[in-house]
Formats: structure tokens, sequence, C-alpha cells
């Protein structure tokens, strides 16, 4: 397979688009926690599962900082593709470019169990609810 600028260019919208969403998810997730800090911290409020939702959110931020560093890990081989193919190494940028695709599909399947926690948060906060609602 030929190799040339425009295979890297095809990747430079992608990822940024892709660090943009997660950056995003990341920032709710932070107020998330904030807020769950300041109604224990000010209000004493526990909620009935709030192990488990500190387990879960703990898990979340780890997969969110390791899905953001292979997003730009793999930002940096798209740039290192494209300078060299500048620099006529094309064989080298071949296998830039391949780290830059595992980077990134390293990062999707991290996303993808970053989801499956923010549901399984989601169901905690769904118990929640419903054993409050049992005890009215």
């Amino acid at each position: 397979m030929d190799i040339d600028y425009t295979v890297a260019a095809l990747m430079f919208p992608a990822i940024p688009l892709m660090m943009t969403m997660y950056s995003n998810r990341f920032h709710t997730l932070s107020a998330l926690i904030r807020q769950i800090h300041d109604q224990y911290t000010f209000e004493k409020k526990i909620p009935p599962q709030w192990e488990n939702q500190l387990h879960v959110l703990n898990k979340r931020t780890n997969y969110l900082k390791y899905v953001m560093g292979f997003a730009a890990f793999g930002f940096l081989f798209n740039m290192g593709t494209v300078l060299m193919l500048y620099l006529g190494s094309i064989q080298t940028a071949r296998l830039v470019f391949a780290g830059c695709c595992v980077c990134m599909i390293i990062s999707i399947f991290l996303f993808m169990q970053e989801i499956r926690l923010s549901n399984q948060a989601l169901k905690y906060h769904l118990s929640d609810m419903d054993s409050m609602k049992k005890d009215l």
C-alpha cells in the first residue's frame, strides 16, 4: 500500500473531534463527582448505593484518563507520520501510522468500557430513586 499525506490527513479531523468528545465526557464526570462530594460534605446525604457509586466513578475516571492518553498518542503518531513522509522515510511513516491506528482502536475500546460503566452508574442512581420511592 502506498502511503502519502492524504492517508494521515484522514485522521486529522477525526482525532481532535474524538478528543473533544472525551474531554466533554470528562468535564461532565468531574462535575458529577464535585456535586456528590458537596452533597456528602455539606449536606451529609449518603445515598444507599454510595459505595458502589464511588467505585464506579473511580473506575470511570481511570478509563477516561487512558482513553484520552491513547487518543493523544494517536494524534502524536499521526503527526509523526506526516513528519516521516516529509523526510521521505516511507517505511517508518507506515509503522508510525500503524501506531496511530492501534492507539485510536485502543482508545475507542476503552471508551466503550467507560460507557458500559456509565450505564452501570445510572442503574445505581435508578435503584437509589426506587428505594426512596418505597420509603415514601
